[in-house]
């Protein structure tokens, strides 16, 4: 009897110490932090990838909103949570690579995250309502210029490509307009569309169905080519601003440090997910390309962009003011 309960005491002292190694992730709902309001072109793209992702894995996601501040709060929580996989992040190219630059963060962007996958991206569309007297961007610069008090742009948060792209063109236009950010490019359509703000420089995927259904007018894409989606809307470059290029990303990322065992759960899973029909259909609906990639090519195009838009920020004089 005195052997029997040795026994078993060893048994469960090794049993406490295997299980918590040994547990298979993920054994719990997984939390995705979205960094802007829902409704917007995170929440629509995060969606059908978490759903897809739930399958794979066979835990449910819980989407966790916390908008604001260009979506570094959301940055922030996420790099400051434990790295254990229950805590992922949609992020993008505004705070990963542009605000950084333009303020004090409570992360790093190359230090702070594990860098999963690329989702998409594109440009961000310059858009007014129909009844506007900007047709084009010639004109819209004809009126900022005339009366630039009652001409301002709303985008969906400081530090963003619709902020960084609004203040290239205010440089280029040699117009002086004041920016107005929002917390989401769903706010920001919500305000363009009440007529509280003139012009919108948001994401294609938040302005795409007002476009499509003419409540909205695209006077031109930020981005190098012009969208498959409207192809009739002119690029920057094509409408008088010869090299305009300013493109958005989106990518899945984690807490720095995330342990082999959860990327080699997460990484095969979202690599599988970024195929499957419905999840292509849905980045391109909302105007963007699939763009998937491995870990490090994510962590190099993070690297390589956060350079780029360092040297735009510094030698356009962009602030977060």
């Amino acid at each position: 009897m005195h052997m029997f309960k040795i026994l078993l005491t060893t048994a469960f002292c090794l049993t406490a110490l295997v299980s918590p190694v040994s547990a298979e992730y993920p054994d719990k709902p997984i939390r995705m932090v979205v960094g802007y309001a829902p409704g917007g072109a995170a929440d629509k793209l995060v969606r059908p990838i978490t759903d897809r992702l739930a399958r794979v894995l066979k835990q449910p996601f819980v989407i966790d909103y916390k908008p604001g501040a260009g979506a570094a709060l959301a940055a922030e929580l996420t790099a400051k949570a434990p790295a254990d996989g229950y805590t992922l992040h949609i992020t993008d190219s505004g705070p990963m690579t542009i605000l950084p630059h333009m303020r004090k963060l409570g992360y790093d962007p190359l230090s702070s995250f594990t860098p999963i996958s690329m989702v998409g991206g594109g440009g961000v569309v310059v858009v007014v309502l129909p009844s506007s007297k900007a047709t084009d961007m010639k004109s819209l610069i004809e009126l900022a210029k005339k009366d630039p008090k009652n001409w301002s742009y709303g985008t969906s948060g400081v530090g963003g490509v619709g902020h960084l792209a609004g203040e290239q063109f205010k440089a280029a236009a040699k117009i002086n307009i004041d920016h107005i950010p929002y917390k989401g490019g769903s706010p920001a359509i919500t305000e363009l569309l009440g007529g509280h703000v003139p012009i919108l420089f948001s994401s294609l995927g938040a302005a795409a169905a007002h476009i499509q259904a003419g409540r909205l007018r695209a006077l031109a894409d930020s981005s190098g080519k012009r969208s498959s989606m409207f192809p009739d809307v002119p690029t920057m470059a094509e409408a008088g601003f010869p090299g305009f290029d300013a493109s958005i990303w989106f990518s899945i990322v984690g807490p720095a440090g995330l342990p082999k065992e959860v990327m080699d759960k997460l990484v095969p899973a979202l690599t599988s997910v970024m195929k499957d029909p419905e999840v292509i259909l849905a980045i391109k609906r909302e105007g963007y390309d699939p763009m998937p990639m491995t870990p490090q090519q994510t962590a190099e195009r993070i690297k390589s962009d956060f350079e780029l838009w360092g040297k735009t920020v510094k030698s356009a004089n962009i602030t977060a003011d």
